[in-house]
């Protein structure tokens, strides 16, 4: 049966050292996210709620229909139907957009 390789005693040390040194970062580490809870910061922190309007929320809904039709049409219909939108209004758009990819 093979003898065990001496460790020197300098590698040994270091070893240690770097495992003590591991230790203090991690204690740093948690010490920090601790602060960060407690400041309410970053991932740790509780969500915020928003609250929204019902008339913000229709806006929103409405902005996103617009711009989910915006990207399927060419530049020129693009065109036409933000001059509607200049005119008739946001629904009127609307309504032309899906008019011309349908």
């Amino acid at each position: 049966m093979p003898r065990p390789r001496p460790v020197s005693l300098w590698k040994s040390l270091r070893a240690i050292e770097r495992a003590f040194a591991d230790i203090e970062n991690l204690a740093v580490a948690l010490t920090d996210r601790a602060r960060l809870a407690e400041l309410g910061a970053g991932r740790y922190a509780e969500p915020r709620t928003l609250s929204i309007s019902p008339k913000r929320r229709a806006q929103l809904k409405l902005q996103g229909a617009y711009m989910g039709f915006m990207r399927q049409l060419k530049p020129a219909e693009k065109l036409r139907v933000k001059a509607v939108k200049e005119k008739r209004g946001l629904e009127a758009a609307i309504l032309m957009a899906c008019a011309i990819r349908s």
